[in-house]
């Protein structure tokens, strides 16, 4: 049985706001594209409440477009790691004004740094 793809917008940003917590407090409001089996899914996702409704998006900021499937595995399954590989080779697309795309890249790229520097001292 397919997810509610609602459902699975909110878990994926939750997820991937409880690992990236500096991302919280933005302000941001996402049109997600979901694309299926010959057709489109649109979604507006409203930050930082996490606000996940159904339809097009005319006041976001940011696009992300990908494949409905990769989106399921990804919803429930990735890490930041992961989503970054999505986004570098293109099954994720994210397309906005580069100020917000910057500032997203560097908390995240800010975020993998520390991570790997606790990695590194646990050892």
């Amino acid at each position: 049985m397919a997810e509610d793809a609602k459902t699975l917008i909110e878990l994926a940003v939750r997820r991937f706001l409880k690992e990236v917590p500096a991302l919280e407090p933005i302000k941001l409001v996402v049109a997600v594209e979901l694309r299926g089996r010959g057709d489109v899914q649109h979604f507006r996702l409203q930050m930082p409440e996490i606000a996940v409704t159904k339809g097009p998006a005319a006041d976001a900021r940011v696009r992300v477009d990908m494949r409905r499937e990769f989106f399921n595995v990804m919803a429930k399954e990735a890490k930041i790691d992961d989503w970054v590989e999505a986004f570098s080779y293109g099954q994720a697309k994210a397309t906005g004004p580069e100020q917000f795309l910057k500032l997203i890249v560097n908390v995240v790229e800010r975020q993998q740094e520390r991570q790997r520097a606790r990695k590194a001292k646990q050892h």
